[in-house]
């Protein structure tokens, strides 16, 4: 098994870990959850980079990573439902555009078609990481402090406004890939 499988089957095994910690509503705990969260996402980057630079690109790795990425933030998201950090419609949306999505490559593939990722995949998935880590943070946090005053954030509010952006680029992305699988077949 090489690094960039490592690192993919690392993200695997952090799943449950976070599952566990997400049942404790600490402020400390939820911060070393979104940490741990945060953490396993840049793995992602970590193991494309060395995946592509050194031709470390398997089979495996190919099954594994988008795997891997999805259910890390599905599992995040779900587990939030119930602590009432998101409401259930969001995750849904998210859950039925990757459902769709992956059901859309899997046909395009038998068909020999090839759907790239687009950049609007990527920008969603940004979106939904920033909103999922806010989510998990949940709570007011002491930022800065100026003079006297305590700046804070509320990482529960900015969480939800981050996921309206990911929920937009969510469908965005997902309309934009059935276009494409269209077009491509189409053309054959």
């Amino acid at each position: 098994m090489n690094v960039p499988n490592v690192l993919t089957t690392f993200r695997l095994l952090v799943i449950p870990i976070i599952m566990i910690m997400l049942t404790y509503t600490t402020p400390f705990i939820n911060f070393i959850t979104a940490v741990l969260f945060l953490i396993a996402t840049l793995t992602d980057i970590v193991d494309g980079y060395i995946a592509r630079k050194y031709n470390l690109v398997t089979n495996l790795g190919k099954i594994l990573d988008p795997l891997a990425d999805k259910l890390l933030v599905l599992t995040a998201l779900i587990m939030l439902i119930p602590l009432d950090r998101i409401p259930a419609w969001m995750v849904v949306l998210i859950v039925l555009r990757e459902t769709g999505i992956t059901s859309l490559r899997a046909v395009a593939a038998s068909e020999g078609i090839v759907i790239s990722a687009s950049s609007l995949g990527k920008h969603k998935n940004l979106f939904q990481v920033i909103a999922t880590i806010s989510l998990i943070m949940h709570h007011t946090y002491p930022i800065i402090k100026v003079k006297d005053v305590i700046i804070t954030l509320d990482f529960h509010t900015s969480g939800l406004l981050v996921m309206l952006i990911a929920i937009f680029l969510t469908l965005w992305s997902g309309l934009d890939y059935f276009i494409k699988f269209y077009h491509e077949g189409s053309d054959k």
